[in-house]
Parts: structure tokens; C-alpha cells; sequence
């Protein structure tokens, strides 16, 4: 089974560092757990997945399962388990919607975002500001476009990719042209 590749408007970016001299920022690729959701719907149809949270020492696993056709005609679930990490905003929520996403990576969905460039967005296209003695970010941004092809392998990968500063409509950043 082989779920598609994620479309520019299902990836999300966020501030994942603004450098100490505020000359810059570094930008994260991620998904949210609805485009997981949706993927699976759109894949294997809504009866035929389903996902269990259980807790192990403390932490918070999710596990997906997806009914699977095995090649004697009858069915069965095949599961995949990762663990979530609380957010900063609404820690357990975050925790579950974290481990969803993690479980869902298992499957192979969004894997092609671990192939991302490092991807830095000078200073002169994004608004960042001094907080005493740090500087922030206030800009949105989102993936305007993207390419991801498949290597030698058959593993998705991230080619090319096009970042936009929302609030200011200027490309952010660029990399080998989407």
C-alpha cells in the first residue's frame, strides 16, 4: 500500500529558529494529523482504518490500523504505534494529535518532509522584531509549491520547493525551482 504524496497546501511551516544577531530564520515542513486523516479516507476509505491511543511508562502511543486484503481473500489489520510529545499549547491534545501524525509517518504518509532542504529566510523577506534580548517572528508562511519525485529506490523526496511570506506576498525562499 502507497499513499500519495502530500500537495503544497497540506504542508505547513513554522519559525523553527530566528537567529541570535536577527539576520534570519530557519523554516520547519510539517503536517497537521487532518491531512493524515483525510489521506487515509481518500486511500483506504473511512471503515477501513482506525487508530487507539494507549499510554506505555507514561508517554502516549497511538497506533493506526488499516484493514488490509491478504492474498488468500480474507482481511486483516495490520498496525503501526509511534509515541507522542505534548505541545506548548494544549499539552495532551498535542501529545495525541503528535502521536497520530508519528504513527501515520509509519505508514508512510508526509514521509517525503524528512527529505526537506534546510531552508533559511534572510532577514530582508520576513519581519523580524527585538524581544529584549531576542528576536521573533510574527509572518506566516506557506509552501506555494512543491515537487517530490521519486529516486532510484522508489522513496519520495522533496526536488524542489517554493516558500511565500504571506504577509507580504514576497517568495521567501526558493530551492531548485517547483
Amino acid at each position: 500500500m502507497r499513499f500519495r504524496a502530500l500537495r503544497a497546501e497540506e504542508i505547513e511551516c513554522r519559525v523553527g529558529t530566528v537567529s541570535k544577531s536577527g539576520n534570519g530564520l530557519s523554516l520547519l515542513l510539517y503536517k497537521t494529523s487532518r491531512v493524515d486523516a483525510d489521506i487515509l479516507d481518500e486511500t483506504v476509505g473511512p471503515e477501513n482504518w482506525q487508530c487507539e491511543f494507549y499510554e506505555c511508562k507514561g508517554t502516549l502511543f497511538c497506533k493506526v490500523g488499516i484493514d488490509v486484503d491478504r492474498a488468500d481473500g480474507l482481511h486483516e489489520w495490520v498496525w503501526k504505534s509511534d509515541a507522542g510529545s505534548p505541545s506548548n499549547m494544549e499539552a495532551q491534545k498535542g501529545e495525541a494529535s503528535d502521536a497520530f501524525k508519528r504513527a501515520c509517518f509509519k505508514w508512510g504518509i508526509g514521509r517525503e518532509l524528512y527529505t526537506a532542504p534546510f531552508i533559511w529566510v534572510n532577514s530582508n523577506r520576513c519581519g523580524i522584531v527585538s524581544q529584549g534580548n531576542k528576536f521573533t517572528c510574527y509572518d506566516r508562511f506557506r509552501v506555494e509549491r512543491i515537487r517530490i519525485e521519486d529516486d532510484e529506490a522508489g522513496r519520495r523526496r522533496i526536488t524542489g520547493i517554493r516558500i511565500v511570506n504571506e504577509k507580504t506576498g514576497q517568495i521567501a525562499f526558493s530551492w531548485k525551482e517547483a
